[in-house]
């Protein structure tokens, strides 16, 4: 016994060492990484430390590349469990392949690899080993984990469809490999030394017969197996093992057929490990390098690098190349397999907001391959996505589809079929999926007839979804504009734009849910969350007029009739009234704690308010609450965001805040000034082109702008716009601790508003 609690001991240590030569950075030893490795500053287990009453994210550690087809992530939580992984959690029950976008959506193409030493067992629970962060790395392109009871290292290295895996033993007559396709009647086979399988087990928007099919190699020869096929498929192989033997996996799947599989198992054949862990760093730089941040705060180097990995996983790019070099994918709409570009696993409500427009900027060849998936989710279904996982998912409101759209083409994204998308908004404007009712427009009969949702006709969230959607005939409007429609056809799509104007209750002076005989209903109350509203309230809602804020100012009485209500929301207590609900939904609970009244940063309505006043004439107040958002709400820890992530934007928020600007309204091609958080940024994009932003005094205390130049001249606008920015531009901020309050005072120097287009 004594022997081999020494040898555990000598295995954990050795495991230790291999840990911390694979995750310890440089900055960990002396100084930071180089700015050329900015993957160093990243870590994956931000926002893990989440539950379903209190999210700090709700993320998992991804192990993928940027949009890849399939992520890895170690499970921790029970099958089934929107959490897969949960950082206060202690034990792990198998590596997963998953496609999770959230924990709210759950999951679909799932199958999960475990080592296994203490006898032949399959149970989740049973098989699960403790772990401690002490002894996991995880990083974008790596992942690494000692399991305890059953002294075994795991190393794994993704790729876009596959992943090589790398199990270090101990000595055993007979150590085991789980190999877990989850329940729903998937199937699994063992020929030589090769597992094929087929996972089924989905959350959900699939069509019948939407399978993920799965192979896994082993350069070490089986000599036991057991396959156990029915409602819970799942192999158990065996092979000999020495102390510290390492067995190799290659492991690929596919959505198109267990040939396809073999197919995508090309891009890990032949590869070492370890040439193939450098690969994946080296891509994993170059797409985070395309943002070089200087700063003398390590800390906000983190955040902000783990923000920008956390906006370049979703949404994910589900198409795989053939053997002889075509471009196919899975559809989940129509089952068939098809040529081209598919992206899924997004939700629209959420991404629209500012996810869409970094990629925009950023990376726009990445962003014309998003918009050629729309043309085929359009052409397989008949609707544009709202939420995608993989298929239409009846979540959310809005017609958010519409903004991704438009701002793409306004911002000069191609290589689309821009008519189909024409033809595309359009439809989505004036019907609604027949089995999916939040793709399309539910309630657009009594919409395009009265100019809003009416509240008691039996369609919840109905002035949310009033708001969104004069939103987004504002951008079919801006489309076709830009696409020279006629005016015939396109002026309903203008005046359809001020129809959130018909929810503003002057005695009130916030939005609110309208009857059907245009009547307010009697009982208002401005703190209840949900009922007329979408995971909010009155309070957060009513700002969500992002194409025309001076139109909003003006129906509340003026400019400064604005900024008191954005200053009365910041400086309430955190009431909150959750009667709809009949529990305080973790939504709720985050904003009360993070003690800013009721502006609810956790949730995505409210996100760009901070910005309108720079709308106002008094752009200091979006620079010092900016600043104090991303100083508390932020940080590369566990807990380290305020609320959902939900597929990158809450993370492109402050990755846009930090650059010192933020697309309030994406398809205006314009970006509202904020506060810079760092001393320089160099944005290299794709063109040759740099964008170039320096802050002069930047500090903690020194968050005022109290000067700008834009290519050398002052300006004392609010905005920058996107021609400019993609030009090549150098923008400096000089930064003091006092306001400056005779800066962007003038109706110049507001941002873009609908009410004030001459084009109209």
């Amino acid at each position: 016994m004594k022997n081999k609690q020494l040898t555990l001991v000598a295995a954990i240590a050795v495991s230790l060492i291999i840990v911390l030569s694979m995750c310890q950075t440089k900055s960990e030893v002396s100084e930071k990484p180089p700015l050329d490795s900015p993957v160093d500053y990243v870590s994956t287990l931000v926002g893990t430390l989440s539950k379903y009453s209190l999210s700090a994210g709700n993320t998992y550690p991804a192990i993928a590349m940027p949009w890849g087809s399939h992520f890895w992530t170690p499970q921790t939580g029970a099958d089934g469990d929107g959490w897969i992984y949960s950082y206060t959690d202690d034990k792990i029950r198998g590596i997963k392949m998953t496609h999770q976008p959230s924990p709210w959506i759950n999951d679909y193409g799932q199958f999960s690899i475990m080592p296994v030493t203490t006898g032949l067992v399959f149970d989740q629970e049973e098989r699960a080993s403790y772990f401690s962060h002490k002894s996991e790395c995880a990083k974008p392109y790596y992942y690494s984990v000692y399991l305890a009871d059953h002294d075994t290292f795991v190393e794994l290295t993704p790729t876009e469809h596959s992943a090589k895996f790398r199990i270090t033993y101990p000595e055993k007559e007979l150590s085991y490999l789980v190999v877990d396709a989850f329940a729903g009647g998937s199937t699994v086979s063992v020929s030589g030394n090769r597992i094929t399988g087929c996972s089924v087990q989905n959350g959900g928007g699939v069509e019948d017969g939407f399978k993920l099919w799965f192979v896994i190699e082993s350069d070490t020869p089986f000599e036991f197996e057991q396959i156990v096929n029915g409602d819970h498929a799942h192999a158990i192989v065996g092979f000999r093992t020495t102390r510290g033997q390492k067995v190799g996996l290659n492991v690929s799947a596919s959505f198109v057929s267990e040939e396809q599989a073999m197919v995508n198992l090309s891009e890990v054949n032949g590869k070492e490990f370890d040439s193939l862990m450098d690969e994946g760093k080296a891509r994993w730089n170059e797409v985070l390098g395309r943002i070089s941040v200087e700063d003398k705060d390590i800390d906000n180097l983190r955040t902000f690098y783990s923000c920008l990995y956390r906006c370049l996983l979703f949404p994910r790019d589900l198409s795989e190349v053939t053997s002889d070099g075509r471009r196919i994918h899975r559809s989940p709409y129509d089952g068939q397999v098809h040529d081209g570009y598919l992206y899924t696993d997004t939700g629209f409500w959420d991404t629209f907001r500012s996810l869409f427009a970094l990629v925009n900027l950023v990376y726009p060849e990445e962003a014309s391959k998003m918009q050629q998936g729309l043309v085929n989710s359009y052409l397989e279904s008949g609707f544009l996505p709202e939420w995608a996982s993989p298929g239409h998912r009846s979540c959310m409101v809005g017609n958010n589809s519409a903004s991704v759209v438009a701002e793409a083409w306004i911002k000069g994204i191609r290589g689309q079929d821009i008519d189909v998308l024409w033809e595309a908004v359009c439809k989505g404007a004036h019907s609604v999926h027949p089995k999916v009712p939040s793709s399309g427009r539910l309630g657009w009969e009594y919409y395009d007839s009265l100019g809003y949702v009416p509240c008691d006709v039996g369609i919840n969230e109905s002035a949310a979804r009033t708001l969104e959607y004069a939103y987004d005939d504002w951008c079919i409007w801006k489309l076709g504009k830009a696409l020279g429609k006629t005016e015939a056809e396109i002026a309903p799509y203008a005046l359809a734009s001020t129809n959130y104007r018909n929810l503003y209750r002057e005695d009130c002076g916030l939005m609110c849910g309208k009857n059907q005989d245009g009547s307010f209903p009697k009982q208002f109350n401005e703190l209840k969350w949900g009922g007329d509203f979408t995971e909010g309230n009155a309070l957060q809602y009513s700002w969500s007029v992002f194409h025309d804020p001076a139109g909003l100012a003006d129906i509340m009485g003026g400019k400064q009739a604005l900024a008191s209500g954005l200053d009365r929301m910041l400086e309430m207590p955190p009431l909150f009234d959750e009667s709809y609900y009949g529990f305080v939904v973790h939504e709720i609970r985050e904003m009360q704690v993070m003690n800013m009244g009721n502006y609810a940063h956790g949730n995505q309505p409210v996100q760009h308010a901070l910005y309108l006043y720079d709308w106002c004439g008094q752009p200091w107040k979006t620079q010092k609450y900016v600043r104090e958002v991303m100083d508390r709400f932020y940080s590369a820890t566990p807990d380290g965001y305020c609320g959902d992530e939900d597929n990158g934007q809450t993370s492109a928020w402050y990755v846009f805040s930090s650059l010192g600007f933020y697309p309030v309204c994406p398809a205006s091609g314009e970006y509202a000034i904020g506060s810079p958080l760092f001393d320089k940024v160099t944005v290299n994009l794709p063109s040759g082109k740099t964008i170039t932003i320096t802050a002069k005094g930047n500090s903690r205390e020194n968050v005022y702008v109290e000067k700008l130049k834009v290519n050398g001249r002052e300006s004392s606008r609010n905005y920058l716009t996107h021609d400019l920015l993609v030009s090549g531009a150098d923008i400096s901020f000089r930064m003091s601790a006092s306001p400056a309050r005779d800066r962007g005072t003038t109706e110049e120097d507001s941002p873009y508003s609908f009410s004030n287009d001459a084009s109209r």
